[in-house]
């Protein structure tokens, strides 16, 4: 356990910290999920919209440091890749 003042309270940041950041991917988890469930339903038009508003959010993940640049790239990439596929 911290023992100094100086690592109790960043030991209580951290925790904060944590939760903020598991929020945040549990939200952008969700936008992405709606994605895929447009996809499997076949509705083009749905996928298309529900991928307009996950762009955002997994960026804004990015930027929050939730995401590597890379993985919210990749991520984004293959979804619109499955959604063009569609129709």
């Amino acid at each position: 356990m911290a023992n100094t003042p100086q690592a109790k309270k960043r030991a209580r940041q951290n925790e904060k910290r944590a939760a903020v950041n598991k929020a945040r991917r549990s939200r952008i988890r969700t936008y992405l999920r709606k994605v895929e469930e447009a996809i499997e339903t076949g509705d083009k038009e749905a996928a298309t919209a529900a991928l307009r508003l996950a762009q955002p959010e997994l960026m804004r993940g990015v930027t929050k440091g939730v995401y590597h640049k890379n993985t919210a790239s990749r991520k984004m990439s293959r979804l619109a890749a499955r959604v063009k596929v569609l129709g």
